[in-house]
């Protein structure tokens, strides 16, 4: 037996330090220390040595299995460090990192702050939840006006509401600054819509305002053609269509040349050579006078822009819930 297990030994040591991957330390473990390798097999002979031979054999049985346990920890923990080394290979090219991008309504955002801050206006914020006041009231429009119903307008339980629009953001300026002001407001807005390719209840807008003395019409029109050249190019021309707001007489809507067909007529202006793209006009005496503001010695206007309009429009897309559903093989685009 002690012959025999002297040999095990010799044999083991010798294919254990030949061993220099993993599979073949899986073969030296099975061939000596597994439940069917050759120190198991010593084991199961005990049976035949003489009642005298057992507790030696049986002590150097269980040496040899802690020794050989030993060793091979032993060398299988030097071995790890190399294992891995081998185990990368620098010749595989290595995984480019996908990279985010500026969502194509922030993108529309910062070019249209970066045109007007270029002209003179400077940003102003005011909070999404508003008073009937600051959304109605100080704006001039009446207690019976339809936009002021709950079908149209998300009102909270406390009595305020979530605004309609930026328009806001200009009475705040002006009860806390005096003229000359210059300001846009952008941020989102609220409305009581249904979903759709061209509604939503939740959408982006731009509002602008500027008040000095002897602010004219002319000064309005001068502004928003600068805005949309420098948007759509210098060939880009605008109209006026004499609207109603509440808070701007008098009041126009504005279009712009279809930067697509030049004004011929295409799909995206229904022919018609022009894009409607928002509401404009001079503020109205009584929301002057309601922020302290003598009206007879100042003047304004302030227009409204939807972003939206202005990304579906540049990037061609057809439905506005498209801007809204964080589609990453739609954005990756932008």
């Amino acid at each position: 037996m002690k012959s025999r297990i002297d040999a095990i030994r010799l044999d083991f040591q010798k294919l254990l330090a030949e061993a220099e991957t993993q599979p073949q330390l899986d073969e030296v473990y099975r061939l000596f220390l597994a439940r069917k390798g050759q120190v198991a097999a010593l084991y199961k002979e005990m049976g035949r040595l003489t009642t005298e031979e057992r507790p030696e054999a049986g002590k150097l049985l269980n040496e040899l299995k802690g020794e050989l346990e030993e060793q091979f920890n032993a060398r299988r923990d030097a071995l790890k460090p190399k294992q891995t080394a081998t185990a990368l290979d620098i010749t595989i090219p290595g995984r480019v990192p996908r990279l985010g991008r500026e969502h194509p309504l922030k993108q529309t955002e910062q070019r249209v702050i970066e045109i007007f801050t270029r002209m003179g206006f400077t940003v102003a914020e005011g909070p999404e939840v508003e008073s009937e006041y600051y959304d109605f009231d100080a704006l001039n429009t009446p207690f019976w006006h339809p936009a002021r119903d709950p079908s149209d307008t998300l009102y909270l339980d406390n009595g305020h509401l979530l605004r309609t629009e930026t328009s806001p953001v200009q009475i705040h300026v002006m009860e806390k600054r005096r003229p000359p002001i210059r300001i846009i407001a952008p941020g989102r807005v609220y409305r009581n819509d249904k979903p759709d390719a061209s509604h939503s209840p939740m959408f982006m807008q731009v509002e602008g305002l500027y008040v000095d003395h002897r602010v004219t019409f002319a000064e309005l029109k001068g502004t928003l053609l600068e805005f949309y050249r420098a948007l759509y190019g210098p060939e880009t021309d605008i109209r006026f269509r004499p609207h109603y707001f509440p808070f701007t007489e008098p009041s126009a809507e504005v279009d712009v040349t279809c930067f697509l067909c030049g004004g011929k007529g295409c799909r995206v202006c229904k022919q018609t050579g022009w894009l409607e793209m928002g509401g404009s006009g001079m503020v109205d005496p009584a929301v002057l006078s309601g922020v302290d503001l003598d009206p007879e010695e100042y003047t304004g206007f302030a227009f409204g822009l939807g972003l939206e309009r202005i990304a579906m429009l540049q990037y061609g897309l057809t439905d506005i819930r498209l801007l809204y559903e964080n589609n990453l093989r739609l954005l990756a685009q932008f």
